[in-house]
């Protein structure tokens, strides 16, 4: 059985790396932040506390089986309904599935705690924090990195929708990272369309532009820019 000071330790020790997970999703302002994770950390250990060791008094009966991982496979599965509590979906983007396997990992690093697997769980801590705050710069350079073009339409009022785009370029219209449409200054009757593409070639963007001059409406393109 565990000393009072062993229980207290694997508590605050799982509330501790819940924490510094929960932090990097509280900075990104997402619903599931710094106490949602802490608290999910700490009630992991103290299930898989109470599965080891809540039942040693009748341990001794010989018809009690005793199984610790019953209750830990029960906090695995539960553990869904808050991770779907933190997906959103945002006009037809799912967002949030990040934030939902932190919880799912921060879970697991309770379990661990509980279980008194520490250099397992600060390891667990460890990677989940580079996954989540250390992969993104990376992830981000590597996207940005990829071509990127922008272009600036001036076209008839109300005749550019993300609708008619999207007859238009059929498949194409799924590298669409940015669609805005404003009014226009300097002519009236007009608006002016801002679209910027993602991951195209340049042969794959010439064909596109194509496309898009001969949407009815479209006056002309004032520019287009690339990044590589």
């Amino acid at each position: 059985m565990l000393s009072q000071t062993e229980l207290i330790c694997r508590l605050l020790l799982a509330a501790v790396l819940g924490s510094l997970i929960g932090f990097e999703r509280e900075r990104m302002s997402w619903a599931a932040g710094l106490r949602t994770h802490m608290l999910v950390s700490v009630g992991s250990a103290l299930i898989m506390i109470v599965s080891s060791f809540g039942f040693a008094d009748i341990l001794d009966n010989p018809h009690v089986i005793l199984d610790p991982s019953r209750v830990a496979a029960q906090v695995v599965s539960g553990i869904g309904f808050l991770g779907a509590g933190s997906i959103l979906l945002r006009g037809e983007v799912i967002r949030g599935l990040t934030t939902a396997a932190s919880l799912w990992s921060v879970a697991a690093v309770g379990l661990a705690i509980g279980g008194g697997l520490y250099v397992a769980a600060i390891s667990a801590t460890l990677i989940i924090l580079f996954i989540l705050a250390g992969l993104k710069p990376l992830e981000k350079w590597y996207f940005e990195s990829r071509q990127r073009y922008k272009l600036h339409l001036i076209v008839d009022e109300g005749s550019m929708t993300i609708h008619a785009l999207e007859l238009a370029l059929g498949l194409g219209s799924s590298r669409i990272k940015k669609f805005v449409v404003r009014q226009g200054e300097n002519e009236p009757d007009t608006d002016e369309v801002l679209i910027s593409f993602a991951r195209l070639s340049e042969r794959e963007f010439s064909s596109v532009r194509l496309q898009i001059e001969r949407i009815k409406g479209v006056r002309r393109i004032e520019d287009n820019t690339a990044h590589d």
